[in-house]
C-alpha cells in the first residue's frame, strides 16, 4: 500500500545531487510542494501510456522501468536511484512511455506537475538542474545502448558493473572502497538484472562466477561483490567500446586497490 505525506523529507532536497546547486529560496519552494510516498516493493509508481500528474524525485530504494514489448515480454529498460528526478515537464498530457515500478521498497517525493513547471519558469537555477538532469539521461541511455551491444553475457555483466562505479559513486550504502577493492551492492534482484541485461538468470550467475573464477572480483553474497581488478574487468566489457564512455575510462585509470 503507498503512503504519503506532507512534509519532512528525511534526506533533504538540498542534498540531492540533482539538487544540490540550487537557491536556498529555491529548495525551500520545492519543500513547500513535495508529497513524501512510499512504496513496498514490485508496487506501481507510473503506469505505462496513463496520464502522470506529478514529478519524481528518489529519496530512497530503487525503481526500474519498463517496457512491455509486442510478444508480451516485460523489458527493464533503466533504474532509478537515490537522487534521481523522473517524469516529462511541460509535455502535454504526459503519458509515460513506460511503467516505473519499485524495484525495492522506496519512497519518493513527488511534486504536482503544474506547480512544479510554474516554479520551473520562475526559477533559473531549477530550470538549469532540470535540464542537467535531461542531459544526464541521454548519456546514460547511450552508455546503456554500448553496454547491451556486446553479445557476450560476461561482457554485459562487465560493462553494467563498471556503469555502477561511475554513476552511484557518491551512494555509500552501493559502493563502498574496501581493502584489495571496490565493493559494490547490486540495487535490484537477480531476475531483475537478467532482464535489464536481457538474459537468464542462470546465465547472470554463471557470467559472474567466470569473473570471480579469473580472479576479477569476489562474489561475497548473490548481490554484493568485491571488484578486485577494474582494468580486467574493462577488458571483460570489451575495452574498444568503453573507449567510447569517457567517465569509464577515468575510473578504470585511477582506480587504484587500497591494500
Amino acid at each position: 500500500m503507498t503512503g504519503e505525506t506532507r512534509k519532512g523529507t528525511r534526506l533533504g532536497l538540498a542534498g540531492s545531487h540533482t539538487f544540490e546547486q540550487l537557491l536556498p529560496e529555491t529548495v525551500e519552494a520545492l519543500e513547500a510542494l513535495c508529497r513524501m510516498k512510499s512504496y513496498h516493493a514490485n508496487q506501481t509508481v507510473v503506469h505505462a501510456l496513463e496520464e502522470s500528474d506529478f514529478i519524481g524525485l528518489v529519496l530512497s530504494g530503487n525503481l526500474r522501468m519498463q517496457k512491455t514489448l509486442l510478444d508480451g515480454r516485460e523489458q527493464i529498460v533503466g533504474l532509478l536511484v537515490e537522487g534521481d528526478l523522473f517524469g516529462r515537464v511541460f509535455d502535454g498530457t504526459a503519458t509515460a512511455e513506460f511503467s516505473i515500478e519499485a524495484a525495492t521498497d522506496a519512497e519518493i517525493c513527488a511534486f504536482p506537475r503544474a506547480e512544479f513547471e510554474s516554479l520551473l519558469t520562475q526559477s533559473p537555477d531549477l530550470e538549469r538542474a532540470v535540464m542537467l538532469n535531461i542531459t544526464s539521461e541521454l548519456d546514460r541511455a547511450r552508455e546503456w545502448l554500448i553496454i547491451l551491444s556486446n553479445q557476450k553475457i560476461v561482457g554485459r555483466i562487465a560493462g553494467f558493473l563498471l556503469l555502477m562505479c561511475s554513476r552511484f559513486g557518491e551512494i555509500d550504502h552501493i559502493m563502498r572502497p574496501k581493502p584489495g577493492g571496490i565493493e559494490v551492492k547490486i540495487p535490484i534482484n537477480r531476475a531483475d538484472l537478467a532482464h535489464l541485461l536481457g538474459t537468464r538468470a542462470e546465465s547472470i550467475s554463471r557470467a559472474l562466477h567466470s569473473l570471480n573464477d579469473q580472479g576479477i572480483l569476489e562474489i561475497l553474497e548473490p548481490n554484493r561483490l568485491l571488484i578486485r581488478d577494474m582494468k580486467a574487468l574493462a577488458r571483460a566489457a570489451d575495452e574498444d567500446e568503453i573507449e567510447a564512455i569517457a567517465n569509464l575510462q577515468d575510473i578504470v585509470k585511477n582506480h587504484r586497490p587500497e591494500h
